[in-house]
């Protein structure tokens, strides 16, 4: 089970994310966003990341140039892409960092999502994963919302889409059973593990992170 921790804003953050057994860091340079990071206190931070957490940056409609200066700079891993960027804008950035792609799903279903996913295959990209955040009008994310847990788990092609990162109103309360039923390959949370609005709760990182693991250690069982 993947586990990222998204919206990290300083070093002890970052640092008791790490020791809670986090794989991945996210870096939101959102600036609308309260979980924004400043692009040279992202770079210090990934600087003394260990090998084995992954920097992920999290981007929302930026031009092509931000996306890819701001990654080389902060040496990040891997990008994330979390607004309304068209299938060929993912195809330029694929050339230079793994993708991860992520979609806001709600009850209408996943039509959108498996238009969007055959034109990357026509174009070539193989995304690294594609994070299911709730949809929820006039929100890139961050909502507190869920996903539809029971359409994922039916909808899903595991076989031909990208690995499945769940996300959206994920808490240490309820992330054994969303994982229980959706079953994804990992999961995303940033305002499930806090206790103010962009300040992470290292005590809920931990829980979160415990509850997440012993759950995909079942369903790999």
């Amino acid at each position: 089970m993947w586990i990222k921790i998204c919206g990290i804003r300083d070093l002890p953050t970052a640092r008791a994310v790490i020791e809670a057994g986090a794989d991945a860091l996210g870096f939101n340079f959102y600036t609308p966003s309260p979980r924004a990071v400043v692009v040279e206190v992202a770079r210090e931070i990934v600087a003394q990341l260990p090998d084995h957490v992954d920097a992920v940056g999290l981007f929302v409609n930026h031009s092509l140039e931000f996306v890819r200066e701001t990654s080389r700079h902060c040496g990040l891993r891997a990008v994330q892409l979390h607004g309304d960027e068209s299938p060929e804008f993912v195809a330029q950035v694929a050339k230079e960092f793994p993708v991860i792609r992520a979609f806001r799903v709600g009850d209408s279903g996943l039509g959108e999502v498996e238009e969007y996913l055959t034109r990357l295959s026509e174009l070539g990209v193989t995304l690294r994963a594609a994070i299911v955040d709730a949809k929820v009008a006039g929100a890139y994310g961050g909502t507190g919302h869920t996903a539809p847990w029971d359409l994922l788990k039916a909808g899903w092609n595991r076989e031909k889409w990208p690995p499945l990162v769940l996300a959206g109103g994920l808490t240490p309360v309820n992330v054994q059973q969303a994982i229980g039923v959706v079953r994804p390959w990992g999961v995303d949370v940033a305002g499930g593990v806090e206790s103010a609005v962009a300040c992470k709760d290292p005590a809920m990182v931990r829980e979160f992170v415990s509850r997440a693991r012993e759950a995909g250690g079942r369903i790999c069982s």
